[in-house]
């Protein structure tokens, strides 16, 4: 092989090239460390002032041969240095870490061969070999330069034939001296401080995608602050999940795009799911079938309202009196403190009502907000009851039926009897059912009679079909609904006297009633069987809710001396075993309107899938009722705001 002077070509010459280029490096590297090395003397960081293009450019060709006909000498080659595998982990160690950084930005899903977010001397840095720890800013910039030439000096020709040594040492020099050029005039390095050139996008961001998760639906689905922790502690107390259709089956099912069109569609205490177009044209024919694809009733649809299966009932009795007068707030008797959230469903029954059951019932309305509307109402006389239900769920109730039993005929106006009302919610029946027996301390008997009667007299269910006929006895009204609640005054007294009741109050501030439950009468038939059979009663650890002076928190102190009793009681059956569950059996001491202290219970109940072929309700609510209610409501807080506002803004002079 020649050279393209004609000369004969070493089989080291290339070699011999690639040695005068690390010459030049090494000279320079020394005169770098030369200084370096006198600064560090002083304890300062100083650089000496890179050469010049020309100057580097003399020196290079000083080390060319003067005459081009001489012979190239023989140089032997040294072995090339062996590779530091450290830097090779150190770049992929890099590498990796900058895609864990970047991999879920929109810049990694569009371009995943794209890891770097810089441009500048920060990306060259990213992108070319490590340098030396301590090397000078000289040395790291021939290291550099080096290794983008070096490709070029080992290139071949089109000809086959290698380029000639001198125009490659030429090129080399030329870039070398273009390097530390660019370099002074950045101006990388001022004083003692370097400095790092700024960081750029590499590239315009990328448009972003329209997708479900848009602001607007975020924002109407947001969950409440205050009701973020309802997962966790509906899980440790009642064991329910506040939502239906996880993620995963979202995802599994395409019917959402990321994890924000999942978040957008989450809500409190529900989800609700796309619907498909193909599930709407479709048309069931198991429209009575448990398990047809999206009946109303169905278990799809009490699953994806109620996970667990469970719902919350707040049932109370409260016996009036007759007042006109009603508490000012009520919100303590119908939302206590404990539990933290509200129930599912509420039934308030009344025994003696006021004379304006329509203010009675706006004034629940009132106190319950616009979450809950009022299923539906029914009286007997004074006898009220009032169902208010959330109104997410008056979709899934039949039609609500009623009836009435008289137990004192002889009266005109109706004081005494019972007042039931019943409906199917999703698969499971209710009865709720409010009594007032015949009063009298020894009036037990009595009080058994109207029971009796009570079970027999009332006829329900009328149109709605039972769930479960083969466990229903035609004597019992009771044995025909999968749950009943049995609530009211009752009239069952404590069998001892005024003076040693007394005493054991006084003697347990702290409600330990145990010693007074030995006396009760209605507890003493209950275990013998003869009233309320089948039924269960959650302990009691309150005081007697009869008989107190109107207004004040002590018992009765007129000339009667009426021993206080629990007459007011709230007791529950269920077809299937541990169906009901009770949470909280508690009375209402604050409300002082009536001789009667509102007695409340709180419970779990089981509901099971249903039928769609049964009469349904189809939203029906009192509406009108709803909008008086919301009305009032709004008008006083914005009166109880006008008041705080005078309060605060007027002061009080006074002339000394």
């Amino acid at each position: 092989m020649t050279t393209p002077n004609g000369f004969p070509q070493h089989p080291g010459a290339c070699v011999t090239q690639s040695m005068e280029g690390r010459a030049v490096q090494d000279l320079h590297a020394k005169k770098a460390g030369k200084a370096a090395k006198e600064a560090g003397d002083s304890g300062l960081l100083t650089f000496e002032d890179p050469p010049s293009a020309v100057t580097s450019l003399n020196e290079t060709l000083k080390l060319l041969p003067g005459d081009a006909n001489m012979k190239i000498k023989s140089i032997t080659p040294r072995p090339p240095r062996k590779p530091r595998l450290e830097r090779a982990a150190s770049l992929d160690e890099k590498s990796w870490r900058r895609w864990r950084r970047f991999r879920t930005s929109q810049e990694s899903l569009t371009d995943p061969n794209e890891t770097s977010s810089s441009n500048g001397s920060l990306q060259e840095a990213s992108l070319g070999p490590p340098v030396r720890a301590g090397a000078s800013p000289w040395q790291q910039c021939c290291q550099q330069n080096s290794s983008h030439s070096s490709p070029d000096a080992l290139e071949a020709s089109p000809g086959g034939k290698s380029r000639g040594g001198t125009s490659d040492l030429g090129k080399r020099a030329t870039e070398l001296s273009s390097a530390f050029g660019g370099l002074l005039r950045g101006k990388a390095f001022v004083g003692s401080k370097p400095r790092l050139s700024q960081i750029m996008p590499a590239r315009p961001l990328p448009p972003v995608e329209l997708n479900a998760a848009s602001h607007t639906l975020r924002t109407t689905n947001r969950i409440d602050s205050d009701c973020l922790d309802y997962r966790l502690y509906s899980q440790h107390k009642f064991g329910r999940v506040s939502s239906s259709l996880s993620d995963t089956r979202l995802h599994s099912n395409g019917m959402v795009c990321d994890n924000c069109s999942t978040d957008s569609m989450k809500s409190t205490f529900s989800l609700l799911t796309p619907i498909r177009s193909k599930d709407v044209r479709s048309r069931s024919y198991m429209e009575g079938s448990l398990l047809a694809s999206g009946a109303l009733l169905g278990a799809e649809e009490l699953s994806r309202y109620f996970p667990d299966r469970n719902i919350g009932i707040f049932v109370a009795t409260w016996n009036m009196q007759g007042q006109k007068e009603l508490p000012v707030n009520l919100d303590d008797f119908l939302l206590p403190a404990d539990p933290d959230y509200t129930q599912d469903m509420y039934v308030i029954g009344v025994q003696e009502g006021c004379p304006d059951r329509r203010e009675w019932e706006i004034r629940l309305q009132e106190t319950l907000g616009p979450r809950y509307v009022m299923l539906f109402s029914a009286a007997h006389g004074v006898l009220y009851m009032s169902v208010f239900i959330r109104r997410d769920l008056i979709w899934f109730c039949s039609e609500v039926e009623y009836a009435t039993v008289t137990t004192r005929i002889v009266s005109q106006i109706k004081t005494k009897g019972a007042l039931g009302i019943c409906f199917t919610f999703f698969g499971t029946s209710f009865l709720f059912i409010t009594s007032h027996f015949t009063s009298g301390d020894s009036k037990v008997n009595e009080r058994k009679m109207d029971y009796n009667k009570t079970i027999q007299a009332l006829t329900l269910p009328k149109n709605v079909p039972d769930t479960n006929p083969y466990r229903s006895s035609a004597s019992d009204v009771t044995t025909r609904f999968d749950e009943v609640f049995w609530f009211g005054d009752f009239n069952f007294r404590l069998n001892k006297d005024r003076e040693t009741v007394d005493s054991i109050l006084n003697k347990n501030p702290e409600t330990d009633v145990s010693k007074l439950l030995a006396y009760d009468q209605l507890t003493s038939e209950m275990s013998r069987g003869s009233i309320f059979k089948g039924f269960q009663e959650a302990d009691i650890h309150f005081r007697p809710s009869y008989k107190f002076d109107i207004g004040k928190d002590s018992y009765d102190t007129t000339s009667k001396q009426r021993t206080p009793s629990y007459t007011d009681r709230v007791v529950y059956r269920s077809r299937y075993r541990d169906d009901i569950h009770a949470v909280k059996y508690s009375s209402c001491p604050v409300i002082r309107t009536s001789d009667h202290r509102p007695v409340f219970a709180l419970f779990r109940v089981r509901v099971r899938p249903g039928r769609d072929n049964i009469p349904l309700a189809a939203g029906q609510f009192d509406r009108e009722l709803y909008l008086i209610g919301i009305k009032r409501r709004f008008t006083r807080e914005l009166q109880k705001r006008r008041e705080q506002k005078d309060q605060k803004s007027s002061s009080i002079c006074s002339i000394s």
